[in-house]
């Protein structure tokens, strides 16, 4: 079959020589994050579906769809990534209209972000910053000169950017606006753009970004109860009041794996976008350093994947992996900062530990890509070291 012709499979033993840090990493946030959906979920399991362990289940299964996801990707060269990287961008741009449409979109929340697909609800923004980043490294090397000489190179991709942002503002969804942008100019900085436009677009987008954080009334109402939950701690500040008082239960070393008090209906969205206060209460200030150190090492291993792809002279490999990094990284900072009350309230799930298939599907397969790139590393490596060895040979014969 022809689109067999586009898979390059990988041998069992170069998946065991795979970054083994890296590995190790991955599996223990994911075990965490079994762990957790199974635990913060159990009340509000119960009184939905009459069954304690409905979420862990269905969080089990997109674990299951995620891996074999990430498999297929394991199997895809990079090379391949590159040349789909436009219809990629195509099809996330589709996908964002087309949760908008009504009977397509799935509202929760007074949000339209999902598109039902029976087995789960697809999340639309979580496939668009995937795309984007592999769009934007395939960018990056085709307009190189561009966009470290050319004003115009620069603008191009956040134009393009730009219109994400529009149907994301639209859903709303104002958090992955944040991430998505970030990205992308995280990435034109590493790509090479000149110091000068990175900065200028930094204040131009906080001047953006706050004029649409304060044209709503919800968001300036978020706002205000980010800087003092207290001030209405029953209504606008319950949020965030009932996970900052998980922190103050948990101390330092917490009540115990499933013994939170706060996920008995005390903390809205415990298993999704506030896991992390139920971590913290039941393992305390030093499990949240934990994760906290978990992620960090998952993320500099990608970063070093990254890298060493550079080194080889495979910029796009490499450009890729700094954006699935930087992805983890920004959404890890948002939700976290957001649980402890640092960062405004916003609708972010906790990478690989919040219940949810969209991200759980959609970070695994960002993380195999990343995994593939290492692959086709130690690839090179290998050939390098064997013409190197066959050229000493034919120079000593």
């Amino acid at each position: 079959m022809k689109i067999l012709s586009y898979f390059d499979r990988v041998s069992l033993r170069e998946l065991a020589v795979v970054d083994a840090v890296f590995i190790a990493s991955v599996v223990s946030i994911l075990a965490l994050g079994i762990v957790m959906v199974s635990s913060a979920s159990i009340s509000i399991s119960e009184s939905i579906h009459g069954h304690p362990y409905f979420f862990m289940g269905r969080q089990f299964l997109y674990l299951i769809l995620g891996l074999l996801f990430g498999w297929v990707l394991l199997s895809l060269p990079t090379e391949q990534l590159q040349k789909w990287g436009v219809w990629m961008m195509a099809l996330s741009l589709l996908l964002l209209i087309l949760v908008l449409v009504p009977g397509i979109g799935k509202s929760v929340n007074g949000s339209r972000r999902w598109i039902n697909l029976v087995v789960f609800n697809l999340q639309a923004s979580e496939v668009a910053k995937v795309c984007m980043v592999v769009y934007i490294s395939g960018y990056l090397v085709r307009r190189a000169d561009r966009v470290r000489k050319g004003l115009i190179g620069f603008i191009l991709p956040l134009c393009l950017c730009g219109v994400f942002l529009l149907f994301l503002l639209l859903e709303p969804d104002f958090g992955a606006s944040v991430v998505l942008l970030g990205t992308v100019m995280a990435l034109l900085f590493l790509g090479g753009a000149p110091l000068y436009q990175f900065l200028a677009l930094m204040a131009m987008t906080v001047v953006v970004l706050g004029g649409v954080a304060v044209s709503e009334s919800y968001r300036m109402k978020r706002l205000m109860n980010f800087i003092d939950p207290w001030a209405d701690p029953f209504n606008e500040g319950y949020q965030l009041s009932q996970a900052l008082i998980a922190y103050g239960r948990g101390e330092w070393f917490g009540l115990g794996l499933g013994n939170s008090v706060q996920k008995l209906s005390y903390l809205p969205e415990a298993h999704t976008d506030f896991v992390f206060s139920i971590w913290v209460e039941e393992t305390g200030m030093a499990g949240g350093l934990f994760l906290i150190v978990l992620f960090g090492i998952m993320v500099a291993r990608a970063f070093k994947i990254g890298h060493r792809a550079l080194e080889l002279a495979k910029p796009f490999s490499a450009y890729m992996c700094f954006g699935f990094a930087i992805l983890i990284l920004a959404q890890v900072i948002i939700n976290i900062g957001v649980n402890t009350g640092f960062l405004p309230t916003k609708g972010l799930t906790l990478p690989l530990i919040s219940y949810g298939g969209s991200s759980l599907i959609i970070t695994l397969g960002s993380l195999f890509v990343v995994a593939r790139v290492d692959i086709e590393n130690k690839r090179d490596q290998r050939a390098l070291v064997s013409a190197d060895g066959q050229m000493i040979k034919g120079k000593m014969s």
